[in-house]
């Protein structure tokens, strides 16, 4: 977000960082009516008094090469590529300089800072996408592992989580939790696609050990209704009805060579172990 303040008729552009408005040492000397020199003096002299992540930020090797290009291209503040180290300040580490440097305009510069910018419900940064890697790594990994997310659904998932339209919205410190959203959604439709793979295993088992027992019933069941015509009519039509419900389960290509298995089959002699009904089933599968 590309956040300007008017401090004495000037334009500047606040830099959000971590979701955090920051500036850098030559804003801040512009600003204080002194020069870059003096400010990293002052640091120097009394570092003892400035807490890294609390009153600045110290940027080194990729994070700084990461930023470098984003706060050119959304900012255009300028940073030499020659620059190895990069110190942003905090509105805390602003005043502590305010409070240091001698200076006719730094107090008030500081206290029109405070009015016009640092305000953080005013000011919630949009995210880099360098800081949003771990999330976007994340919701890779969960349309990777599941089959019933695209790209879309798994961003709606995350967009209605954090009541936002776009990943960059989710502010920096809340983005370890959007990660472990995403982390527990892996897990979620992992174990559901892993119940799904047990139930379709179970259900097809299930009808192929009714279609080979309506056979065997299509051998024996009328011997059996001759003994008790009552008993035998009641089973035979679960039979049929099973049978029925488990040629639709399975389809063609499994109940036919069932079928044909069953014809072939010397009933008198014993059954078939299950191993030889399944790889009997799966010519046509």
């Amino acid at each position: 977000m590309n956040t300007v303040a008017n401090i004495n008729n000037k334009q500047i552009s606040v830099i959000n960082f971590k979701s955090i408005p920051v500036v850098t040492s030559d804003m801040l000397a512009d600003l204080y009516g002194s020069d870059t020199d003096n400010i990293k003096q002052n640091y120097s002299r009394n570092k003892e008094r400035f807490i890294q992540d609390k009153h600045f930020f110290k940027l080194e090797g990729i994070e700084l090469r990461a930023f470098k290009d984003w706060v050119t291209l959304s900012h255009s503040v300028e940073i030499s590529k020659n620059t190895r180290t990069l110190i942003l300040w905090t509105e805390r580490g602003a005043a502590r300089h305010a409070k240091m440097l001698d200076t006719d305009q730094a107090w008030e510069v500081f206290e029109q800072l405070e009015d016009c910018y640092f305000h953080r419900q005013e000011i919630l940064a949009k995210t880099h996408k360098s800081e949003r890697e771990p999330l976007t790594n994340a919701v890779n990994m969960l349309v990777a592992k599941t089959k019933h997310l695209n790209f879309s659904d798994a961003y709606k998932l995350v967009h209605q989580r954090f009541n936002v339209k776009h990943l960059e919205e989710i502010p920096y410190d809340t983005i370890p939790v959007a990660v472990e959203y995403v982390h527990h959604l892996i897990a979620l439709y992992s174990n559901a696609d892993k119940k799904q793979q047990f139930d379709s295993k179970h259900i097809d088992s299930l009808a192929r050990h009714v279609l080979w027992l309506n056979h065997w019933w299509a051998e024996f069941g009328g011997s059996i209704r001759k003994l008790s015509p009552a008993m035998g009519n009641g089973i035979h039509d679960h039979f049929k009805f099973a049978a029925e419900d488990a040629k639709q389960l399975v389809g063609k290509d499994v109940y036919m060579p069932i079928f044909e298995l069953a014809q072939r089959h010397d009933w008198h002699k014993g059954g078939v172990g299950y191993k030889t009904l399944l790889e009997c089933s799966l010519i046509k599968s």
